[in-house]
């Protein structure tokens, strides 16, 4: 099975126009889209395990630049056989709420060689 290159993303879904940024976070945002749920089970990755590392600092970037702009990201999730980092670039657009998770890459670091 293919992995897929562009991850777009449906987010929350609101009738409003008007948008709290700072009630948003890109897990959440990551979650609310099926592709990105579709690669978390292709590689069996429980989504309660999921971590964006240095999620909080950008987040706070994203609130002071909520226009269209990309961050280079590590995801890392857990599962079964140890930890799978993925590595990959977050096109973001707070204004339309939309987010594109592009894969670039992962790792995989199994269970005995974490402890």
């Amino acid at each position: 099975m293919g992995y897929p290159l562009f991850l777009a993303l449906n987010l929350l879904h609101s009738s409003s126009l008007t948008l709290n940024y700072s009630d948003m976070s890109i897990k959440e945002l990551l979650l609310n889209g099926t592709s990105f749920l579709l690669l978390m089970k292709e590689y069996a990755v429980d989504i309660a395990d999921i971590k964006i590392k240095d999620e909080d600092v950008l987040n706070v970037q994203f609130l002071q630049h909520p226009q269209v702009t990309k961050e280079s990201i590590c995801i890392e999730g857990k599962n079964k056989d140890g930890i799978i980092n993925f590595f990959g670039t977050l096109h973001y657009n707070l204004r339309s709420k939309l987010a594109v998770f592009e894969m670039q890459g992962f790792e995989r670091s199994a269970v005995q060689e974490l402890t």
